[in-house]
C-alpha cells in the first residue's frame, strides 16, 4: 500500500512546527488576489513576450489563450483542493493526500525546479529592466561585467542577487509586510501594463498582424510552450493556506480571479505590442515593451516608465515565488522528507527565517553566474507534470474521500480534470525529446534522494502510518 496521508491529518498537522510556533492568518481575499497577480505577472510578459512572438508571430495571442486554457483546467483543480486542504504544501500536499508519499516527494522535487528556476530566471530578467531604467533616467548603463553572468559575457549578475536578497529580507520580516508590499507592487504593474495598452493601441495598424501565423500550427504550438512560462506562479496562491484568514473560501476565488485578469491582460498587451510596430520588431528583443513605447512616442520617457513598471513587477514575482517555495519546503520538512531546519518558524516574526535565507542563498547562485536558457524547457516540463498530478489527485480524492468538505468543486467532473491532464501532456510533448530525457534524469535523481533520505525519515514511516486508515489512527492520537 502507498503511504498516503489523509486530508484530515494534513490539516490537523498544519500551522505549527515542532516547537509550537505557528504561522499567522493575516491574508484576506484582496491580499490573496494581489499575491497571485504578483506571482504571475512579471518576466513572462515583460521579458518573455518577445520569445513567444519569435515562435508564433501575431498568432501569439492564440498561444496565450491555449496556455491559459491549459492553466484554467488545472486552476479549477487547484481551487477544489486548495479549499478542501488549506495547507502550505500546495501541490505537494495534494499529491500526498491523493497519490501517496513517493509521488508527493517527486512533486516537491519538481517544485524545487519550478520555483528555483523561476526565481533565478525572473531575477535575471529584473536585471535587464534595471539597466533599461537606468539608461532612461541617466543615459548610463550598468557595466556588462556586473550585469550578466559568465554565460552571457559578464562576470556576475549583481542586480539579480540584489533583488533576491531584498525579497528574502522582506519575507523574513513577516507575511503581513510581504502581503502589503505585494499588493502595492501589483497595483503598480497593472497600471503600467494598462498604460502600455493605451499607448500601443493608439498606434495600432491592422497590417502589422499580417501574416497572422507565419510558422503555422507548429509555431503556435511552440509559442504556447513559451507562453506557458508567463502563467507559472498561479499555484503559489495555495501555499498561503495556513496564512489566509478564510482559506476554504478565499483560495478558490483568488485563483479564478487571477487567471481571468491575467489572461485578458496578456492578450491585450500582445495585441498592442504587435499591432503598434509589428511582430518582427518585437521578436527576440530584450526589454521589448519599453522599445515599443519608445518607438510609438518617439521619446525614451515612456519607455522609462515601462521599465520602472517592469522593475516593480518582476521584483514582486521574486517575492511571491520565494514565499511559495519556503512554505512548500516547510511542509516537506514537517513530514520528515527533508531536513528539519526548513520547518522552523520564528516565534517573533512567524516566518521560516532559516528556510528563507537558505532558499535565497541557493537560488542567488544560478541567478548570478549561470545562463538559464538551457533549462527553461526543463522548468516548463516539470511544472506541467506537477499540474497533471494535481488533476489526477482530484480524481483520486473524489473516489477515496467523497465526504471531504469541499467549498469549490471542479465543474463538469471528471471531464475537466481529464482535459487538464490531456493539455498538460500535449505541452510536455511540445518541449521536445531532449527535454524529456533531461526530465527523466532529474526524476531519477529525485527518486534516489527520496529512497536514500526521505523514505527512512518520513514521519509516516516512523509513526508506522502507511495507509489511509493508519493515518486516521495517527490523527486520533494528535
Amino acid at each position: 500500500m502507498p503511504r498516503i496521508k489523509s486530508p484530515h491529518l494534513l490539516v490537523a498537522e498544519s500551522g505549527a512546527d515542532r516547537a509550537g510556533h505557528g504561522l499567522r492568518r493575516t491574508m484576506g481575499l484582496f491580499q490573496l488576489i494581489c499575491f497571485g497577480i504578483g506571482a504571475i505577472v512579471g518576466t513572462g510578459i515583460f521579458v518573455g513576450l518577445s520569445d513567444s512572438v519569435a515562435q508564433a508571430g501575431p498568432a501569439v495571442v492564440v498561444s496565450f489563450v491555449l496556455a491559459a486554457v491549459t492553466c484554467v483546467f488545472t486552476a479549477l483543480s487547484f481551487a477544489e483542493l486548495g479549499g478542501a486542504i488549506p495547507v502550505s504544501g500546495s501541490s505537494y500536499s495534494f499529491a500526498y493526500a491523493g497519490l501517496g508519499e513517493t509521488t508527493a516527494f517527486l512533486v516537491g522535487w519538481c517544485l524545487l525546479l519550478e520555483y528555483g528556476i523561476s526565481i533565478s530566471a525572473v531575477a535575471v530578467g529584473w536585471s535587464q529592466y534595471v539597466d533599461e531604467l537606468l539608461h532612461s533616467l541617466t543615459g548610463l548603463q550598468l557595466p556588462h561585467a556586473l550585469a550578466a553572468g559568465p554565460g552571457d559575457g559578464g562576470i556576475v549578475n549583481l542586480p539579480a542577487v540584489i533583488v533576491i536578497a531584498m525579497a528574502a529580507v522582506l519575507l523574513v520580516r513577516g507575511v503581513r509586510e510581504s502581503a502589503r508590499a505585494t499588493a502595492a507592487m501589483a497595483a503598480v504593474k497593472l497600471a503600467v501594463l494598462l498604460a502600455f495598452c493605451v499607448i500601443g493601441f493608439s498606434a495600432f495598424k491592422d497590417g502589422n498582424l499580417v501574416p497572422f501565423s507565419p510558422a503555422g500550427l507548429g509555431g503556435i504550438g511552440a509559442g504556447t510552450t513559451a507562453a506557458f512560462f508567463s502563467y507559472i506562479g498561479f499555484d503559489a496562491i495555495t501555499t498561503a493556506g495556513e496564512e489566509a484568514k478564510n482559506p476554504r473560501r478565499d483560495i478558490p476565488v483568488a485563483i479564478l480571479v487571477c487567471m481571468g485578469v491575467v489572461t485578458l491582460l496578456y492578450c491585450a498587451v500582445a495585441l498592442a505590442a504587435i499591432g503598434a510596430i509589428g511582430g518582427e520588431q518585437v521578436a527576440g528583443r530584450p526589454a521589448a515593451l519599453s522599445y515599443v513605447v519608445n518607438e510609438v512616442t518617439g521619446s525614451t520617457i515612456g519607455g522609462g516608465v515601462i521599465a520602472f513598471g517592469a522593475v516593480v513587477a518582476i521584483a514582486s514575482v521574486v517575492l511571491a515565488v520565494m514565499y511559495g517555495q519556503t512554505r512548500i519546503l516547510m511542509s516537506m520538512s514537517r513530514d520528515g522528507l527533508i531536513p528539519r531546519v526548513f520547518e522552523k518558524v520564528s516565534p517573533r516574526t512567524a516566518t521560516p527565517v532559516a528556510g528563507t535565507l537558505i532558499v535565497a542563498a541557493v537560488f542567488a547562485l544560478p541567478a548570478a553566474f549561470a545562463s538559464l536558457d538551457a533549462v527553461m524547457n526543463l522548468c516548463t516540463i516539470g511544472t506541467l507534470a506537477i499540474m497533471a498530478v494535481v488533476n489526477i489527485a482530484v480524481l483520486a480524492l473524489r473516489r477515496r474521500e467523497p465526504a471531504l468538505a469541499r467549498t469549490f468543486r471542479v465543474p463538469l467532473y471528471p471531464v475537466v480534470p481529464l482535459l487538464g491532464v490531456g493539455f498538460c501532456l500535449y505541452l510536455m510533448y511540445e518541449t521536445g525529446w531532449t527535454t524529456w530525457i533531461q526530465f527523466a534524469v532529474f526524476l531519477v535523481v529525485g527518486l534516489l534522494v527520496y529512497l536514500g533520505y526521505g523514505r527512512r525519515k518520513s514521519t509516516l514511516a516512523t509513526a508506522g502510518a502507511v495507509t489511509p486508515d493508519a493515518t486516521d489512527a495517527v490523527l486520533q492520537e494528535a
